[in-house]
């Protein structure tokens, strides 16, 4: 018995840091994030053994007994929540490094690894349960001071406002914008990665305490977010382009550890070949850069940068955490 799922990873237009609980729960009208899934993909595998161990294969290989014994704590923590905890042996395979790249892959994993072991146990959930559960598990029990965008777009896919509300509730509302305007989203927008990685979690402690003196940026941030969706729909991807470079500039106010002299080069480097605006994308520190500009631009960033850094159109997966291969019934 096998089962497969394949969930993507997530890519913030604008809003990131407003959907972190100290702020949306205490904020009147709440935190948003306007976002896409992007097609590339965390893909978890799950396979029965033939005996009760459990074998778990990531960047390590993990071989135990019990499951309270597992080193990873993603996946410890999604056996314990969906009641699968013997006789399996787990795989993650990840189309991109599984951290510190600013796509939200770690939380791609966990929704993936419930998923997969939901179907394992025979249950077919919805992505508003395994985006909850996923953040259960990475804020409520492995208390990662992390926000509750990345669950949710990983679990729903396509294009989304997703509003946080100050009583707890998260709504996710899909864009829905024409074939045309999406096929210029992937034209237009391109990501470079800088080739630092950092920890999502390490920033985004030191902005709960740098941030109290940054309520006015997150605010500011909120509306962009608004701003984001308004230009998505109308498919003035120009201004959304432009919008972003406000967006870095207020990301950058929220914590001193978002940025340093080697990304602030790298965002002047960008910025020199035409682009339109870019910002770092996740807390910050590292990862990948969202960059917008024409044709022309995308072909002088591929001079400036395809030697030393990858680049990757903005492709979109509309399904989000899907299980792709499932033989139980054979």
């Amino acid at each position: 018995m096998m089962i497969i799922s394949r969930t993507p990873v997530r890519v913030s237009f604008c809003g990131g840091g407003t959907d972190v609980d100290w702020f949306s729960q205490a904020s009147e009208n709440g935190g948003m994030v306007t976002s896409l899934a992007l097609d590339r993909y965390i893909h978890v595998t799950v396979n029965k053994r033939f005996d009760n161990r459990i074998r778990l294969s990531y960047s390590k290989l993990e071989i135990v007994d019990n499951f309270e014994e597992l080193e990873h704590e993603l996946v410890r923590e999604s056996m314990r929540m969906t009641g699968v905890t013997s006789g399996v042996e787990i795989t993650t395979i990840a189309d991109i490094p599984s951290r510190g790249t600013g796509l939200g892959s770690s939380s791609s994993v966990t929704v993936g690894l419930l998923n997969a072991l939901h179907c394992f146990a025979g249950r077919s959930v919805s992505a508003s349960q395994l985006a909850s559960e996923a953040c259960q598990i990475e804020i409520d029990i492995l208390k990662q001071p992390i926000g509750r965008q990345d669950q949710y777009a990983a679990s729903y896919g396509g294009i989304n406002t997703i509003k946080f509300c100050n009583n707890g509730d998260v709504l996710v509302e899909p864009i829905d914008i024409s074939d045309d305007i999406k096929s210029r989203i992937s034209e237009e927008f391109t990501l470079i990665f800088t080739g630092k990685s950092r920890s999502a979690s390490s920033i985004l402690s030191n902005s709960v305490s740098e941030g109290k003196f940054a309520i006015d940026n997150l605010k500011r941030i909120r509306d962009q977010a608004d701003e984001a969706k308004d230009f998505l729909n109308s498919g003035r991807l120009s201004d959304l382009g432009s919008l972003l470079n406000e967006a870095w500039e207020m990301k950058r106010g929220i914590s001193e550890s978002v940025s340093d002299s080697f990304l602030d080069e790298t965002y002047e480097r960008i910025i020199s070949t035409g682009a339109t605006g870019a910002k770092l994308l996740g807390a910050g520190g590292g990862g990948f850069f969202l960059v917008h500009g024409d044709f022309e631009t995308r072909q002088k960033l591929k001079l400036e940068f395809s030697s030393d850094f990858r680049m990757i159109p903005l492709n979109i997966d509309n399904m989000g955490s899907s299980i792709i291969h499932n033989d139980s019934q054979r």
